[in-house]
């Protein structure tokens, strides 16, 4: 067996190459945190502070570079250029490429519609924010320029507002916030994913914004729901107002806000036109979801879907099957597809360098200081500009006593450096003012031209004593941002987009297919307590179970789909079906129904009205003789609202509340033991829920209604005694309508 040849040690065959470094090729060990911090820790502080969270002028650095670079290219005007262009300037102080560039660009543009305020005033095809397929031209087809709301992005920009920082090669300077003078980060969409955090700001309206940052302001105090009620998105939608809800966005900076689609119902072509979609979808996935259902079955009312965007925006049309209800499928449509969304908010910004989330008060509060700052440095920078320009205009003052005299100085000075010593000399004036009069040109050396520069003195003088007054005082610089927010107000507001709707306002879908119906039991008692029992299990058991003290005061024949109204004693009335609640026995106490229908805090049901369809009427009797009879429509809503307020007259105490499906006799008694006896149609019936109704029983000092029923047949021996002409005072029972009432109490 040949022997083997003893191997050369990798490091010695390396060490007689040329340009060995020692060590290279071996393996050491390092801790992985320690890796992350040297590694990954740089990148991700990096994306997060120079990337993908905004900072209190409301601009990503990606915006702000753009931006500034179309408005040192003089494109805050009425000229365009190509967008090539564009992106190419800006490679100067973004070096992440062109296509970056451009895709900014695009979504601040006005043709994409992603902005309330577009900051790009486009030429061309920008595509839609709301198609996922609709692309943008390339830049060398499209054309753009500042809009004109960067005015005021730009107005103050040259006046020392903000700090300026080398671009990445120390080539040029850029600005490392700009000075808006409006709160831009609240005005347009952001949206942003860093490392390990992420940034979502729901746009709001322009001008409801500048008020709500005036009044607080004004009142740290502010309720700012009063005057920003909801967010407004550029695409429209319906929001679904839920004040806790939006209290904890404006609070915390942190929630989600309910948006749905907007559509109207074409009769004449049996179809639904949505005009309006959500922020977060397309019409793309919109339709892509609608096909999918009607392929499942579950939207048998669809007969065909299109997009029929065009020239006057986004229109999705639906064209509905014969006897199909378009609202109803736009309701089961809201349930199933993005057409009902919700925008998540997380309003993550950069405040002095730190991600912070803020709610909507403290993000207003911190650029309201962002501002003052501005507002500040641009003050001092106009008054050392006057103080400087009054500063040579008080040497011009000195020479206009003997512009003679300067002549001779400068003419008789044998060296040109000696002018300005011996002007100081001549008119005890520093170098500066003797510079400034050195260079004033032979033409100029009269009376008239000297008086008419000195005359600005007094006015400079004035305008530096009031720019001085603004840096001293935080009251007058905040009323120089209001006078700017009110401008800007004005200029650039535009109506709400978004329309507002609240949640008990809207129809929810139910599918009707899916609830059995079936003959039920149904019992209500004196404490608000409901049972649903069904023939078969009420007669197995019939024992009521209750509380102690309760008593059943109601009790209904009626099957599984009726819907029911459940009257309180704050005069609202609760929606909903016999469905909602579970079968029950009588063995249970059954559902407390004050907190199953998430009723006011203190408030009782009182009265269970069983509504198979909406017909008859409602009546009320009230202690003051007075009874309302309303129509039963009036409480059919095409919103099928679950809360109704106002659904009696508070105007006195109740005594009863009665359904008449039909047409009864109503007995009514007094505190006096009178009774009276009142056809039901005597009594007029009026569509208003409030109404206070008409005097049905006279009642003297001190008396009260304190019942009404409905009088069985035959339960009065002597009925015509008791009916009268409405009003009356009824008339006192008769002996025979007494028997027994002793042993009845």
């Amino acid at each position: 067996m040949a022997k083997r040849k003893k191997e050369t040690p990798r490091a010695a065959v390396k060490s007689q190459t040329h340009g060995y470094i020692h060590g290279a090729g071996t393996v050491r060990e390092e801790p992985i945190v320690q890796t992350l911090e040297k590694n990954y820790m740089p990148y991700a502080m990096s994306v997060i502070l120079s990337r993908a969270i905004p900072e209190i002028d409301g601009f990503k650095p990606s915006h702000r570079k753009l931006l500034y670079t179309m408005y040192k290219m003089g494109l805050l005007g009425n000229k365009r250029v190509k967008s090539a262009n564009i992106v190419g300037e800006t490679m100067k102080l973004n070096p992440h490429g062109d296509q970056a560039i451009y895709d900014t660009m695009v979504r601040l543009s006005r043709g994409y519609e992603a902005l309330l305020h577009p900051y790009v005033d486009s030429k061309g095809n920008f595509g839609k924010a709301y198609s996922r397929d609709m692309a943008w031209a390339a830049s060398r087809y499209t054309e753009a320029k500042l809009d004109d709301i960067c005015r005021e992005l730009f107005g103050d920009i040259d006046k020392d507002t903000v700090d300026f920082v080398d671009n990445y090669d120390n080539t040029m300077k850029e600005p490392t916030l700009l000075p808006a003078s409006f709160p831009s980060v609240l005005v347009n969409a952001n949206t942003g994913i860093a490392v390990g955090m992420a940034s979502s700001i729901c746009p709001f309206n322009l001008r409801e914004i500048c008020e709500t940052a005036i009044a607080r302001m004004r009142d740290e105090n502010h309720d700012l729901l009063s005057t920003l009620p909801a967010p407004d998105f550029p695409g429209g939608g319906q929001i679904i107002f839920d004040r806790a809800e939006m209290e904890k966005v404006y609070a915390t900076g942190r929630g989600g806000i309910p948006v749905r689609a907007v559509y109207t119902l074409d009769e004449k072509q049996n179809c639904v036109d949505i005009t309006q979609i959500p922020p977060t979808t397309t019409s793309e996935a919109i339709i892509e979801k609608v096909i999918d259902l009607v392929k499942q079955g579950k939207c048998r009312e669809v007969a065909d879907i299109r997009d029929e965007t065009g020239l006057q925006g986004l229109k999705i049309t639906i064209d509905l099957k014969r006897g199909a209800d378009g609202h109803k499928l736009m309701q089961k449509l809201y349930k199933m597809t993005p057409l009902q969304d919700s925008f998540s908010c997380n309003f993550n910004v950069l405040i002095g360098g730190m991600p912070r989330v803020l709610g909507v008060g403290a993000l207003l509060d911190e650029w309201t200081a962002f501002r003052e700052e501005c507002v500040r440095r641009r003050t001092a920078f106009e008054r050392d500009g006057k103080q400087k320009k009054l500063h040579l205009l008080k040497g011009l003052q000195a020479i206009l006593l003997d512009i003679d005299k300067a002549v001779r100085i400068v003419r008789e000075t044998e060296e040109e450096a000696e002018v300005v010593p011996n002007l100081m000399i001549g008119f005890g004036i520093d170098q500066v003012q003797a510079e400034f009069v050195a260079e004033i040109r032979l033409r100029q050396l009269n009376r008239e031209y000297i008086l008419k520069r000195t005359q600005e003195v007094d006015q400079l003088q004035k305008d530096i004593a009031d720019l001085s007054a603004i840096l001293a005082s935080k009251a007058r610089v905040r009323q120089v941002i209001i006078k700017e927010l009110t401008q800007v107000a004005a200029k650039y507001g535009k109506p709400r987009r978004s329309t507002i709707v609240y949640k008990n306002e809207l129809t929810e879908y139910e599918p009707e297919n899916d609830v059995p119906d079936y003959p039920v039991h149904l019992f209500f008692t004196r404490e608000g307590y409901f049972k649903k029992i069904t023939p078969q299990s009420l007669r197995m058991s019939s024992d009521q179970k209750l509380k102690e003290n309760d008593a059943i005061i109601q009790q209904v024949d009626s099957t599984n789909n009726t819907e029911l109204l459940f009257f309180t004693d704050r005069c609202q009335v609760y929606k909903t079906r016999c469905s909602e609640f579970a079968d029950s026995k009588a063995s249970v106490l059954g559902d407390y129904v004050a907190a199953r229908l998430g009723m006011d805090e203190g408030e009782s049901p009182v009265y269970m009205a069983v509504v198979p369809s909406y017909t008859g009427s409602m009546v009320f009797a009230f202690e003051n003789g007075k009874v309302a009879r309303v129509d039963m429509a009036s409480y059919e809503t095409k919103q099928n609202r679950k809360k109704l307020i106002g659904a009696y007259s508070d105007k006195a105490p109740l005594t009863a509340m009665l359904y008449v499906p039909e047409e009864v006799e109503l007995l009514f008694t007094s505190s006096a033991g009178r009774m009276l006896l009142v056809q039901s149609a005597a009594i007029p019936q009026k569509a208003t829920r409030s109404t206070q109704g008409v005097a049905v029983m006279n009642l003297k000092r001190g008396q009260r209604v304190v019942s009404m029923r409905i009088a069985a047949p035959g339960e009065l021996k002597k009925p015509e005694r008791y009916r009268k002409t409405i009003p009356a005072l009824g008339a006192t029972p008769a002996p025979e309508d007494m028997e027994g009432e002793q042993l009845k109490l």
